[in-house]
């Protein structure tokens, strides 16, 4: 065989790339893609934090994962996402506790309002004994729990002002599609409705809904101030979420991988609650320049008042009146 500078450079190319599979085939074979969904886009903290996480984790495992995230609802509301990680067809994202209490009607102690003081009175019991068992629990229904999230204190929002609770009498109002959320508004003689987070602007601007109460980062992430200008800020309700993965594909992983995506969601929690700290100021100035208004709830006790047959009501299916008592009374 005549060989000629060309083809000698041709085979040389060619026993390099023969000799390369065993590593390159090895890695492409280890190569997992997470598909992850996402409510917001790229300027919003719910696409931030899966940007941290897959950085954390190619640092951790070079080419080990490939984080597919896709943005902006494309996948659903909460509960199209939840029921999509149950199928696997998605494996990783983020959701309110309330999106949850259909699986987990316990995690709905999270939920009781006015039981909160703070940001960190929240972070004391999802890090503690109750944090746990909620994560077990989660795991049982298909939910791997990677770690505990804060979107914020969730505010009232309405079409017209409203600062006492009597004004709200005979309004609908959007609610989470959750039995405790539908009791808390009742008490106040509304209609509750439910609506996925993603529908929500077009039945507050078509008058499916004349209110709904939602944090001041995704009043602004989904621009609800065109529709429901009037924030009051009750602060009735800290609104806890997962990051959660789906069980199918969580248990495929070695160990290493499970280590590695649990330290980087413990990361990327930490990141999370300071980047919504952070964009619920730039959410609120933005509001307001764009016409919404805040205001100050009145009468501040009958709001309390209003809210304590809720804790009553669930008291049974959360763990009792002693466990509320004691999530209560953390310092």
């Amino acid at each position: 065989m005549n060989l000629n500078r060309r083809t000698l450079l041709k085979l040389s190319a060619a026993s390099a790339t023969l000799a390369a599979p065993g590593f390159i085939g090895t890695a492409s074979a280890r190569t997992r893609t997470v598909t992850v969904a996402s409510l917001f886009g790229d300027d919003k903290p719910e696409t931030k934090i899966w940007v941290k996480i897959g950085e954390l984790v190619e640092a951790k495992l070079p080419g080990r994962f490939k984080f597919n995230i896709v943005k902006s609802g494309a996948l659903g509301g909460e509960k199209e996402v939840a029921e999509g990680v149950r199928l696997g067809s998605v494996q990783a994202s983020l959701s309110t506790v309330s999106s949850l209490t259909g699986w987990v009607p316990e995690l709905q102690i999270l939920d009781l309002p006015f039981l909160f003081r703070d940001a960190d009175h929240v972070r004391k019991v999802v890090s503690g004994d109750t944090g746990a068992g909620l994560k077990d629990k989660l795991a049982a229904q298909q939910f791997v729990v990677g770690d505990f999230i804060n979107y914020g204190a969730r505010h009232l929002l309405t079409k017209e002002p409203v600062t006492r609770p009597d004004q709200l009498k005979g309004k609908k109002i959007r609610v989470i599609q959750s039995p405790l959320h539908t009791k808390l508004w009742s008490a106040f003689g509304t209609i509750p409705v439910g609506i996925p987070i993603t529908e929500t602007y077009n039945a507050l601007a078509t008058g499916v809904a004349d209110a709904m109460d939602l944090t001041k980062s995704a009043y602004t992430g989904f621009k609800l101030y065109e529709v429901v200008p009037n924030m009051t800020e009750t602060g009735h309700i800290w609104a806890s979420g997962v990051i959660y993965y789906a069980r199918g594909f969580w248990n495929q992983l070695d160990a290493d991988e499970k280590a590695a995506l649990s330290e980087a969601s413990r990361e990327g929690a930490l990141y999370f609650n300071q980047l919504i700290v952070e964009d619920e100021t730039a959410s609120v100035q933005t509001a307001l320049a764009k016409g919404g208004k805040l205001l100050k709830p009145e009468a501040f006790e009958d709001w309390q008042k209003g809210a304590q047959g809720v804790w009553q009501d669930f008291a049974g299916i959360v763990g009792g009146a002693d466990k509320i008592n004691a999530v209560r009374n953390v310092a």
